[in-house]
């Protein structure tokens, strides 16, 4: 009986079998990785940039809580939709006959009067508390 005897790789046949286990492991990570890219950017979530004006006496409210977005440009939101003022009269209203609490997120160059007419409606339709979101202020005046 004859035995075949192993011969031995030479050490570029190791090397071209140990790269063409590489390319296809390389491709893998590299489409991997270009995946998470292009996700990463479809996460975000959109919504409205207000820059809020900062106080020092700000605290922070725990209750369900009916929001009012009100940015630079004076447009309204309501819980991030867009909306005018006469659709905002009904929402108030609602909200006075369930005893919910304003809460208002004016940007700082918004117009104040568009401010006070939202409070007024507020208080007009029997609101029991409204509430004008901040950042905090740190240090002193």
């Amino acid at each position: 009986m004859r035995f075949k005897r192993l011969k031995r790789r030479t050490s570029l046949e190791r090397i071209q079998s140990d790269v063409a286990l590489k390319i296809p492991l390389i491709d893998v990570m590299f489409n991997l990785l270009f995946f998470f890219l292009l996700t990463s950017n479809l996460v975000l979530q959109p919504g409205i940039k207000v820059n809020l004006p900062k106080a020092i006496s700000s605290e922070v409210i725990r209750s369900e809580n009916l929001i009012i977005t009100l940015t630079g440009q004076d447009l309204l939101f309501l819980n991030d939709s867009p909306l005018t003022v006469q659709d905002l009269i009904p929402v108030i209203r609602q909200a006075a006959q369930n005893n919910k609490i304003v809460l208002l997120r004016a940007d700082t160059n918004a117009s104040l009067g568009r401010v006070v007419e939202i409070w007024d409606m507020c208080r007009e339709s029997g609101i029991p508390q409204i509430n004008i979101a901040t950042n905090e202020k740190k240090g002193n005046l």
